[in-house]
């Protein structure tokens, strides 16, 4: 709205929200992929400093599950804390670890020279295997890894999912796991080039970065 040049208060969404009867989706239980120790596990480099001064400096993971009508799908996606925009993503019928190897390889491929990235995660087996690992090494991308039991080390990809399953999931019925798998694709490009943050100065993630290298 206020892009569009409409002066508005938070408030007065909020006012408007109540005599609607709108209110937000209760967030559930995520899926989690802790299994132990089956590989290395890396310090908690990130200690939740959320915040990110340039792009490819900050970047969180994880997965999650949905479920439709007893089938399930999972979603692996990086997040880059700069913008929080999802610069790669990866959907799959089982948490094999090819998913999670796709979506670090499309990571991967936003990195230009110079570029080392801080890459967190929690305690997955995913995480811990030595192809996961080796990948971060031959690209410069330094792993850390969030506590054992502690989902706020990655509040920021934990924040993410719940937003994605309250906007997305939670208020449709889906038929099939083909249309959720379409629906959340379809989110994902809106969330990263329309869906407006205050953070971000009332901009999208995408259209925050573009300013930002407009102003270079």
């Amino acid at each position: 709205m206020r892009q569009q040049g409409y002066g508005l208060n938070h408030k007065t969404v909020q006012k408007l929200m109540r005599q609607l009867r709108l209110a937000a989706r209760i967030r559930v239980r995520k899926y989690h992929s802790y299994k132990g120790h089956v590989g290395k596990i890396a310090p908690n480099l990130l200690q939740r400093q959320f915040a990110a001064e340039q792009p490819n400096q900050k970047w969180v993971t994880d997965v999650t599950e949905f479920n439709v009508s007893g089938e399930r799908l999972y979603l692996s996606p990086v997040m880059d804390l700069y913008n929080n925009e999802i610069i790669s993503c990866e959907l799959a019928r089982r948490p094999h670890f090819d998913m999670v190897e796709k979506m670090l390889s499309g990571a991967v491929s936003r990195l230009t020279p110079g570029d080392a990235p801080l890459l967190h995660s929690d305690q997955g087996w995913q995480y811990q295997m030595k192809p996961y690992q080796k990948i971060l090494r031959q690209h410069d991308i330094m792993q850390s890894m969030s506590r054992k039991g502690n989902c706020l080390d990655n509040a920021a990809m934990e924040s993410f999912f719940g937003t994605l399953k309250s906007e997305c999931f939670y208020i449709k019925k889906f038929e099939s796991v083909e249309q959720l798998e379409a629906e959340i694709k379809e989110y994902i490009h809106y969330y990263n080039h329309d869906r407006i943050r205050l953070k971000l100065n009332g901009l999208s993630p995408v259209q925050f970065r573009t300013q930002a290298n407009t102003l270079k």
